[in-house]
């Protein structure tokens, strides 16, 4: 494993950052990416034992992701795993959001998914390596309030699960992955209906999975190289399921769960 590559989005916090020090653990060389490149510097250091590149990286500037692709070849010529994490949430009901926000959150998640993956794609087909994509379940069902991030994420998914089947013969590995709610900044960073993060997160990050226990599950699963990683029984896989058997009540309980959150923007 010295010698493997993997370039991460959205690196400064969260899933990104225990994503980088599960790979720095295995031995794997890293190009990490974000907009706060104080944060990615902070964390450079801790990785004594692998090669780390940081790059200032905003994926909605398409001219920024083809500079962070550009650069990780240059440093290592190649690239094993691209990892596309960076991405934004938002909290109001589309009624009163305004349009800018959920412009935003698709420029992020979506777009910024489509210029890395446009742009390490070759190098990914000559390594046989692995694409990602930390996608949410709210890639599989509507999420009340979220409705510009669960379009993100159905985008992101239908996006990714395209390239696979084009590149079915290539040997390209591509994989999905879908956390239930993660301890990470995404609810903090959050976008109200008028564009301000929402600052506090409605919810008891306490009860949630850790992102290092999330980032060593999709390291596994990059590992064996799965299409689909779902995270999270009853958060989960369950609802996924149950979505598809019985849509309706699966609607009913999604709904009742984000209208107990303190402040919910649902009426």
């Amino acid at each position: 494993m010295q010698n493997k590559v993997v370039v991460i989005t959205g690196a400064s916090s969260g899933i990104g950052k225990a994503l980088a020090a599960e790979y720095a653990a295995k031995g794997w060389n890293l190009v990490l990416a974000a907009r706060r490149i104080d944060r990615l510097k902070e964390i450079e250091v801790k990785f004594k034992n692998v090669e780390v590149l940081s790059v200032k990286t905003d994926v909605t500037v398409e001219s920024d992701c083809k500079k962070l692709i550009d650069s990780a070849i240059e440093k290592f010529g190649k690239i094993d795993v691209l990892i596309n994490n960076a991405g934004i949430s938002m909290r109001a009901a589309t009624v009163d959001v305004d349009v800018e926000v959920l412009r935003k959150v698709m420029e992020v998640n979506l777009w910024g998914t489509v210029y890395c993956t446009k742009f390490a794609l070759p190098h990914l087909l000559a390594s046989k390596g692995s694409l990602v994509g930390i996608m949410s379940v709210g890639g599989y069902v509507g999420l009340p309030a979220r409705s510009g991030y669960s379009a993100s994420k159905f985008a992101m998914r239908g996006f990714l699960d395209s390239v696979r089947v084009e590149h079915r013969r290539s040997g390209l590995h591509v994989l999905v992955a879908a956390p239930g709610f993660t301890t990470s900044e995404i609810r903090k960073n959050a976008l109200v209906a008028d564009g301000r993060k929402q600052g506090d997160t409605p919810r008891d990050e306490n009860k949630m999975m850790s992102a290092e226990k999330c980032a060593r599950r999709i390291y596994g699963a990059v590992k064996r190289r799965r299409r689909k990683l779902i995270l999270t029984f009853w958060q989960g896989k369950a609802t996924v399921l149950l979505a598809k058997l019985w849509a309706d009540l699966i609607d009913g309980f999604i709904y009742r769960t984000f209208a107990k959150e303190p402040d919910s923007p649902l009426k």
